[in-house]
């Protein structure tokens, strides 16, 4: 197992005008968050994890077949040592927190994604749906661990999203992208969507809109996402199915009402001061 690299413990700048973007928006985009050496290190040994757990047809205790979207396999960080160290890195973690204004931030999941050629659009939908946590502080790292280009399903977010209480809550589906899609053609709405590089990365909010454009090109999406929250969240009593299956996968042995910190929630970041 390689030493980690020193720039995954090393602080990136977040000021306020990065703070109050996010705020307003519920979602933000961070150039050359890592270094591109950095992905390429990892970049191998994510991938071969991913080729491994497909071929083991494990679903990781999914209840949605997303085959037609992407390839997803979930807590990379627990198949390999050295994924561990760019999922815990303190660099990502320490954005997170400072992105949401809280002291400290626990791992949810991660996620390697894979979105081949062909690759259908990912529908419109909000993270939050799914996760048994009672708190707004709640945010996802987008990673790609290559070059990105929207024709290759890069993410298209909904500005302001994150604030509006009134949306229905849904599961991904044809129906979630069938509804958003009117509200948004309603409304007038932009959806912002970018070209990124290996080691960019977009943050945004549990409660924001968002999608991924299908992969038209010749080249695969490979990316890895990590989700954060707020240290001292409360789990929520499962009030649909998917919620259910979360809390027994991602907070193994734990009963709502709990601060949400199984083994497999590490607090990953907190502020000395």
């Amino acid at each position: 197992m390689p030493n980690p690299s020193p720039e995954l413990a090393t602080p990136y700048p977040i000021t306020e005008e990065h703070r109050a973007k996010y705020k307003t928006d519920g979602f933000i985009l961070l150039r050359a968050v890592l270094s591109r050496a950095v992905i390429d290190s990892y970049r191998p040994v994510i991938l071969d994890t991913v080729e491994k757990v497909s071929r083991s047809r494990d679903t990781q205790g999914r209840i949605s077949d997303y085959s037609a979207m992407f390839t997803q396999v979930t807590n990379v960080w627990n198949q390999d040592e050295t994924i561990r160290q760019i999922v815990f890195a303190r660099r990502l973690a320490q954005i997170a927190a400072d992105l949401m204004g809280v002291r400290g931030v626990r791992l949810y999941h991660d996620q390697a994604l894979i979105k081949e050629p062909g690759g259908k659009p990912t529908p419109w939908h909000q993270d939050q749906y799914y996760w048994p946590l009672d708190s707004p502080n709640t945010i996802t790292m987008w990673m790609p661990l290559v070059d990105v280009t929207p024709a290759m399903g890069s993410m298209a977010f909904v500005p302001g999203s994150h604030t509006n209480t009134s949306f229905p809550r849904m599961a991904i589906s044809d129906t979630s992208q069938e509804f958003f899609e009117n509200i948004i053609r309603q409304g007038n709405a932009p959806t912002p969507s970018f070209a990124l590089s290996a080691g960019d990365v977009t943050f945004h909010s549990g409660w924001t809109l968002h999608s991924a454009h299908p992969n038209t090109s010749d080249r695969r999406r490979e990316v890895l996402t990590i989700i954060y929250f707020a240290d001292g969240t409360k789990i929520l009593p499962p009030d649909n199915e998917h919620r259910k299956v979360d809390m027994e996968v991602f907070h193994p042995g734990q009963k709502p009402g709990e601060i949400a910190a199984s083994p497999l929630n590490p607090l990953l970041y907190e502020k000395t001061v």
